[in-house]
């Protein structure tokens, strides 16, 4: 063995150790695939993250093992600029269940130079979490990402609405998240986000209306608006220079 593949069976083991059968009731309880998972709380899973930091081999070691825990821990300390296409591909398509689907997207995915194209791609993909994929990684580019614009987000918009009429709870949800995140962005993206969610509202589909309604419920909410705002005006002011001494 390798000194990383030492490392990586003693966090399997921890991992293993502090796993409690009572928390697995409660997993399968709200739809996660248990097969493969000890019952470790995200607490445990988050301490040997930050003790191990970002380290992409050991997440590939960690991912291999098959294991629920040890896979969300991987996707906790990969490095996303060390990620190549197919290899979230193959971890997209590994995925069971909506939270390691999450853990993936929101510390990984959205951050892979990669994540515009794959989010095409498996938003047009059949499996539920593959596709819940493109929108919870579409959600996380719109809550963390700093590179695209406006008008990025709006030329996304259409993958919304052609998303929107997935009947399936895993995939409506992320949806709606993604619509709620991107409206949320900016002024210009929330009046383009309530316009698409007026759009889905006049559509056959049950799926896209409950998206609709539950979107505009949070969008034209005053609070909503006004934190949109003062974001925006908290970035037109200009930065203070730090003062020099010239003595």
């Amino acid at each position: 063995m390798t000194p990383i593949e030492t490392y990586a069976e003693e966090l399997i083991q921890e991992l293993r150790s502090a796993g409690r059968t009572s928390n697995l009731t409660g997993m399968a309880r709200y739809g996660i695939d248990t097969t493969h998972a000890w019952g470790t709380g995200m607490p445990v899973v988050r301490a040997l993250a930050k003790r191990t930091k970002r380290h992409h081999e050991l997440s590939l070691i960690l991912w291999d093992s098959g294991w629920h825990e040890a896979r969300i821990l991987a996707a906790l300390i990969a490095d996303p600029l060390k990620l190549s296409r197919a290899q979230m591909d193959r971890w997209v398509q590994a995925c069971n269940s909506w939270d390691l689907t999450d853990q993936c997207c929101m510390n990984l995915f959205w951050a892979s130079p990669y994540a515009p194209e794959a989010m095409h791609d498996w938003a047009l993909r059949e499996e539920e979490f593959v596709k819940r994929a493109a929108f919870a990684t579409l959600a996380s580019l719109a809550l963390h990402g700093k590179t695209l614009s406006d008008q990025d987000f709006i030329a996304l918009l259409p993958l919304i609405e052609r998303g929107a009429t997935d009947e399936r709870n895993f995939v409506k949800k992320s949806v709606n998240w993604a619509l709620r995140q991107i409206g949320k962005r900016s002024l210009v993206l929330h009046q383009a986000a309530v316009t698409m969610a007026e759009q889905l509202l006049k559509s056959d589909s049950r799926s896209a209306c409950w998206i609709a309604r539950d979107a505009l419920r949070e969008l034209r909410n005053e609070v909503t608006i006004g934190r949109i705002r003062a974001k925006e005006e908290r970035s037109m002011k200009p930065k203070a220079s730090r003062a020099v001494n010239t003595v």
